[in-house]
């Protein structure tokens, strides 16, 4: 079993910044295409973080063209180059699935002013 955990603990990421839930951040993919590598942009709404350890993930949501979209991202794979966090956020909730069924203004998160 140790074994196993000094494994895991090899391929634990720890440049990447500490997510939380309502975080509005930009997450930098690398995207293979063909022969090629490159770098793709998403960016969005921290709305679940889910798991521990090597399996944690976290779910990222943004509206493009009207459609919801979200990307569920493991924490510690080696396809993210690095994480931006643009603003943080105030939220009273674990998951922010609520989110889903709102439009507008009343999908947003409100920005967190102290800087913690």
């Amino acid at each position: 079993m140790d074994i196993l955990k000094s494994i895991e603990n090899e391929q634990i990421r720890t440049d990447l910044p500490k997510l939380e839930i309502g975080d509005f951040i930009k997450v930098h993919a690398k995207i293979k295409e063909g022969t090629r590598e490159r770098i793709q942009v998403f960016e969005g709404t921290v709305i679940a973080l889910k798991g521990s350890g090597l399996k944690e993930t976290f779910t990222v949501r943004r509206v493009s063209y009207g459609v919801g979209v979200e990307r569920i991202f493991p924490v510690n794979s080696p396809r993210i180059d690095h994480i931006d966090v643009v603003r943080k956020g105030v939220v009273r909730r674990a998951k922010l699935y609520y989110l889903r069924d709102r439009v507008g203004k009343a999908a947003k998160v409100k920005e967190r002013l102290d800087s913690k």
